[in-house]
């Protein structure tokens, strides 16, 4: 049954339902509803529709009538309806009204309706009920905005990103323009001052943001992103510097203030934004920085409930700055630490020729060394305490300050790691032994190190690693030298295996790189570093910067160290070595030797007798408690070093003898004339060994 054929009923005039129907609908119903021809044009509206309903919009068409912001989809969208596929329920569209300002949000429903011949006849036009809907959401607009806040900031403790991931939370959603700016010593990891924010106070721009329909990326030309700027006086973001509540200003050609912004008044003009919102970043009365928000073109204005959203999500990105703030607080002192712990210069070695790249990160623990041994001998030493902070750089200068003692003693490169990891037990074991509220009591230690020794006398390098990464090594036709040390517990593991050394007898001007883990984090990082260091022409320094230079992005932020090594050989010039027999006569012999041959170094007559009476003790020494093959060597560099090898494997003590002793005074004469002796073991024998200071000038 048609629509024109519905019976009326007794006493009810034909049409007369109808009309009653419809005068009951357009005056009660609680959504606006408007009748379009089917050409889309207005025909009645209900006053819930504001203004539409006025004479001047009828025979507009739907599109003009609200201005919409995509006329050409909703008319394709209406006229599918009246083309009988079906009613349009629920469809959000953008436009203005012109008696309301700004923005509005509709829900729009459309149907059609059909003449008396039903769906076959001709179309008499739509239906359509028309909700302002922009409250609503603006309101789910304010609640995605905070969430995204809530989502978006405080996962990271860098200020700076914190900052970012602010701003890109509010743009484009909340505000078209945003501006963050930090008190530039927070950004330093100082402490917010206390608010009032003092007038001169310097502010760094954290970060900014911008909408797409906006051409240029700052806010305030004249203050870019990374620069500084002092609050003009009498403007809203020193008033809300000042008193530490947040500001809605509307902005005009006339704002009265903007006169003494000169720079941000033409920016704003430029990018027509119309209302600022500035909230200051505070904390437990402490003052981090300001928030400027802005919007602009045909943007609806801000209001006082945009206020609130903008305050509560300056509060969340007040607290992840200050927890960002607290950690590069932190990790500054421990960087400080780390480098004042470390070498602060390149060391001179006899035969190896030294660089180092150390690269700041969040990795507080890791160090290198270069130790002069005795025999123009050099220890090479990377390690790492894994972890942050100033706890990981207290354990690493624990841990270098113990390898340098244990390296002065002569112990071969596996005994000085089993030593080494005596005294990380040791320290593990304090650290479990701090009450349970203290929290590094639960905290887990973990570090590794490598150590290997070059003799430029047989060319070898030793090594042996503890939970750390093996050396990788270029000869010098460019071509990596294999190595395999067998991987040892690393210094905090209960693990207690032995560690087990490797030897490589290596060509001169080999290129030894001792790199901490994280250079060598990914699985192309061995041929990567290796095919760097194919380079004999470049310098060891230039070799460390190309291998920086060629890291992923990835790995540079979490701190590294590379310590690099150029082995070379002693000039036969300044070395000198004889056979002795084991004979009684032999001290005096080598007395002999010695003096020929520093006279020839041209090294001045106090040192030449102090170490003719140091080689007579050594020698002594050795003919009467030692065994065959006795040998003599003299080493000149920055010190001059004595050298006496038996084959005897018993060390000689230094004893103080009494007043009626007839002997025993010997290593105490040795003690008194050098700067350091010692002795060191291997295979074949023992070394007894001694350095000499020399006075400026006598090593040229």
């Amino acid at each position: 049954m048609s629509h024109a054929e519905t019976p009326a009923g007794p006493g009810i005039p034909p049409g007369g339902l109808d009309d009653a129907l419809m005068k009951v609908l357009f005056a009660q119903s609680a959504v606006g509803l408007l009748v379009l021809d089917p050409q889309l044009r207005l025909v009645r509206a209900n006053s819930l529709v504001e203004g539409v309903g006025t004479e001047e919009y009828i025979g507009l068409r739907f599109t003009e009538a609200f201005r919409l912001d995509d006329p050409d989809g909703s008319e394709q969208l209406l006229k599918r309806v009246l083309a009988g596929e079906g009613p349009v329920r629920d469809h959000l569209v953008r436009g203005r009204l012109r008696h309301i300002p700004g923005d509005r949000i509709f829900l729009v429903s459309a149907y059609r309706l059909d003449g008396p011949d039903g769906p076959d006849g001709p179309v008499l036009g739509l239906l359509s009920a028309v909700v302002d809907v922009t409250e609503r959401e603006r309101a789910r607009d304010r609640e995605t905005a905070l969430a995204a806040v809530r989502d978006a900031v405080g996962g990271s403790l860098d200020v700076a990103a914190t900052c970012r991931a602010f701003i890109d939370a509010l743009v484009p959603g909340f505000a078209d323009l945003a501006v963050i700016e930090v008190v530039d010593e927070v950004l330093r990891g100082a402490d917010p001052p206390v608010g009032p924010l003092p007038p001169d106070t310097p502010l760094r721009r954290a970060a900014s943001g911008r909408c797409e329909a906006i051409e240029r990326d700052e806010v305030i030309r004249g203050h870019p992103v990374g620069g500084t700027r002092r609050l003009p006086p009498r403007t809203p973001y020193a008033l809300a510097a000042a008193d530490l509540r947040p500001r809605l200003v509307p902005l005009t050609a006339e704002t009265p203030w903007l006169d003494a912004d000169p720079d941000g008044s033409r920016a704003l003009a430029e990018t027509g934004a119309h209302t600022l919102i500035v909230v200051p970043l505070t904390l437990r009365g402490a003052v981090l920085g300001l928030v400027s928000l802005y919007r602009c073109g045909a943007a609806e204005p801000f209001d006082e409930e945009d206020v609130s959203l903008a305050g509560t999500a300056a509060t969340r990105a007040a607290l992840a700055i200050d927890n960002a703030r607290r950690y590069e607080r932190e990790h500054v002192i421990a960087s400080t630490v780390q480098r004042r712990l470390l070498p602060q210069a390149e060391r001179h070695q006899a035969a190896v020729e030294t660089a180092h790249v150390l690269l700041p990160g969040r990795d507080s623990g890791c160090w290198f060394d270069t130790i002069a041994l005795s025999g123009a001998r050099t220890a090479l030493v990377v390690g790492g305490v894994a972890g942050e902070g100033l706890q990981s750089a207290i354990a690493m200068g624990q841990l270098r300050t113990v390898i340098q003692a244990l390296a002065g003693l002569d112990l071969e490169p596996e005994e000085v790691l089993a030593r080494l990891k005596e005294t990380a037990d040791r320290l593990a074991h304090e650290r479990a032994a701090l009450p349970p509220s203290d929290s590094l009591q639960g905290e887990e230690l973990r570090a590794g190190c490598v150590y290997g020794v070059y003799d430029p006398f047989t060319r070898t390098c030793t090594v042996a690693r503890a939970g750390h990464p093996a050396p990788l090594i270029v000869g010098p036709d460019g071509r990596a030298v294999p190595l395999d040390v067998p991987e040892g517990a690393g210094l905090f593991d209960t693990d207690g295996a032995l560690f087990a050394p490797a030897t490589v007898t290596l060509e001169e001007g080999s290129v030894l790189a001792f790199c901490s883990a994280e250079l060598l984090a990914d699985e192309r990082a061995e041929e990567r570093i290796t095919r760097t260091l194919a380079h004999p022409g470049r310098s060891l320094q230039q070799l460390g910067d190309d291998i920086v230079y060629a890291l992923p992005d990835d790995t540079r932020s979490a701190g590294a160290a590379l310590l690099l090594a150029r082995t070379g050989t002693v000039s036969e010039h300044r070395v000198a070595t004889w056979d002795l027999a084991q004979d009684r006569t032999t001290p005096a012999t080598a007395r002999l030797l010695v003096r020929d041959r520093l006279q020839g170094w041209g090294l001045d007559e106090d040192t030449v007798d102090s170490t003719e009476l140091i080689v007579s003790e050594l020698v002594t020494n050795a003919v009467r408690y030692g065994t065959p093959p006795l040998r003599l060597r003299l080493l000149l560099d920055t010190t001059l070093t004595c050298e006496v090898h038996d084959g005897s494997t018993a060390s000689p003590h230094l004893r103080h003898a009494r007043t009626v002793d007839e002997g025993g005074r010997g290593l105490f004469i040795v003690s008194s004339l050098a700067a350091h002796w010692g002795a060191r073991h291997g295979p074949d024998g023992k070394v007894l060994w001694t350095e000499q200071d020399l006075p400026v000038g006598d090593t040229d």
